[in-house]
């Protein structure tokens, strides 16, 4: 990767031609990204919202929570890592994502080592370059303070290389080697168990390629290091009361009545709408017809990359030598694994484009998955290639660069539609500063607005969540129901014709116009004479 040039007095290292190109490529993904982050793009949110309460609380030593408020599946590490810029500068959307740009430019960084260990030089340059594309749903799951997304591919991709590196003898301190991978799988479980596919084959991988490290002493590091990462999880299952631990609570979510989808619907949504979403080559509006040929051609190049890889593992001359196709053959499986558990729920079905976000770790498998096209676009340069591979060879070539120039576009597209992204982001923000206003400190209003209102407002504002009926709907943090619910004379946040706002306006009847006190990007602020609860 690179070279030691030695100069009188001084001695720096140099980069090899592919990894000066990929530094340059992951530094314009990384200055992007961090664009991006002072403007609030993607837009902020309430599920966004809940993780900079938590961090919040954190910052300040008022909670400890482990996982998200109301969501006892889903670990807060993004809390974590940005309690100490929100208690140092404040409440901020740009406090709470820095982290994960951090987060972003590791994965970038670990994945060129992967994939030049693993397949090229040139290759890992090509898909450092491809990662810094960034659509509106790629950007939005590494950006965001949603969970688990943005630190499990970085602790994945490390542990495949930690897994590499042992195999092929590399590595010298092999027992700090081995906790250390016991340590990320045990934070990545506790962070999202979306990446159990990806936990179990890279843990198979490190079994196969390292037995001997796993007796003795090596294998009780891994073990206390994995005890480490998921202690917060640990502890807080067994404090749970029964039915609220996180086991019960996935159990219960995973197995909620209701019609299940034909399976061609369900490989459908999965395969043409979520791996498009989710490879950045579609907007977050859905993809058109001729944007899924991609999702159609994902399992063949899966297939094609197992055939590889197994090909390769039959040439090795020894094991060190299996290392690196049987770590390819661990990236197709958890590719595999990752969509098959997909396509079983639902939820791929009904509702591809909210909830293709759970594909996004399907990036850690990107070289193995593209590593076929790039062996066949090279035989396009060898002259005494035969006629049928030059052909192949070019449609491969053509097939990635369709890829790039069509990742490029939607990432075009993103920044063109900035401006009206901003507007959403900055209504938010005239909202919070409207009710502060009228001296409103206790508001009701809906899901959408009531997390987002609290964190605009450093908790100034404190809101109720309500449903379309003026019923309590979904308050993650409890406490912010409570205090509203205290109020003697709570205001209302509402979204102009919404149903609620409907409601609201027949029970005040003719004082619906006297008590609205602000009306602010297709918001009203209501502020009625007395206290309006109809569900006591």
């Amino acid at each position: 990767m690179s070279t030691a040039e030695q100069h009188p007095g001084r001695w720096r290292p140099a980069l090899d031609r592919p990894a000066l190109v990929a530094l340059l490529l992951g530094l314009a993904g990384v200055g992007y990204r961090l664009v991006l982050i002072l403007l609030t793009l993607p837009a902020s949110n309430s599920d966004e919202a809940t993780f900079g309460l938590a961090a919040m609380h954190i910052a300040a030593g008022r909670d400890r929570p482990v996982f998200l408020y109301g969501q006892h599946y889903m670990g807060m590490l993004e809390s974590y890592l940005a309690a100490p810029l929100i208690g140092l500068a404040g409440p901020s959307w740009p406090a709470l994502r820095l982290p994960l740009l951090v987060l972003y430019a590791l994965f970038l960084w670990l994945m060129y080592r992967l994939t030049r260990r693993l397949c090229s030089p040139w290759f890992a340059t090509f898909v450092v370059g491809l990662l810094a594309l960034g659509s509106e749903r790629v950007v939005r799951d590494q950006l965001t303070a949603v969970g688990g997304r943005p630190e499990v591919k970085p602790a994945v991709v490390a542990m495949l290389l930690i897994a590499v590196a042992l195999g092929e003898r590399r590595v010298r301190h092999r027992w700090l080697a081995t906790g250390l991978f016991g340590l990320l799988a045990g934070v990545a479980l506790w962070s999202d168990w979306l990446i159990v596919p990806y936990l179990a084959v890279a843990g198979v991988l490190l079994v196969w390629a390292a037995p001997r490290d796993l007796v003795g002493w090596p294998g009780v590091l891994l073990v206390v290091g994995f005890l480490l990462g998921v202690a917060p999880m640990i502890k807080d299952n067994l404090l749970a009361p029964d039915g609220q631990n996180s086991l019960s609570v996935l159990r219960e979510i995973s197995t909620k009545p209701g019609p299940v989808p034909p399976w061609s619907d369900r490989v459908y949504g999965g395969l043409l709408e979520g791996v498009p979403l989710a490879t950045g080559l579609c907007p977050p509006a859905g993809c058109a017809r001729w944007q899924q040929w991609f999702g159609l051609l994902y399992p063949v190049l899966l297939a094609a990359a197992a055939l590889l890889a197994l090909v390769a593992y039959r040439r090795a001359a020894d094991r060190a030598g299996r290392v690196r196709p049987v770590a390819q053959l661990a990236l197709v499986a958890g590719a595999a694994l990752t969509l098959l558990a997909y396509v079983r729920s639902p939820l791929a079905a009904a509702e591809p484009l909210a909830y293709s976000r759970y594909l996004s770790v399907l990036q850690i498998s990107l070289p193995a998955v593209l590593w076929p096209l790039w062996l066949a676009a090279a035989h396009t340069w060898r002259h005494r290639a035969p006629m049928i591979g030059r052909l192949g060879g070019a449609l491969a070539g053509a097939v990635l660069a369709v890829l790039t120039v069509t990742a490029l576009v939607v990432t075009g597209l993103f920044i063109a539609d900035a401006r009206g992204l901003r507007a959403e982001e900055r209504q938010a923000r005239e909202l919070a500063a409207a009710v502060r206003r009228a001296g409103l400190h206790e508001v009701y209003g809906d899901y959408w607005t009531c997390n987002r209102l609290i964190f605009n407002t450093g908790e100034t504002v404190v809101c109720g969540v309500l449903d379309g009926n003026l019923t309590p709907g979904q308050n993650r943090y409890p406490a912010y129901w409570k205090r509203v619910g205290r109020a003697g004379r709570p205001g209302y946040v509402l979204a102009v014709g919404s149903t609620a706002e409907r409601a609201l306006r027949r029970r005040l009847g003719d004082r619906a116009d006297a008590a609205v006190v602000a009306e602010v990007g297709g918001y009203r602020v209501y502020h009625p004479e007395t206290a309006v609860r109809p569900w006591r």
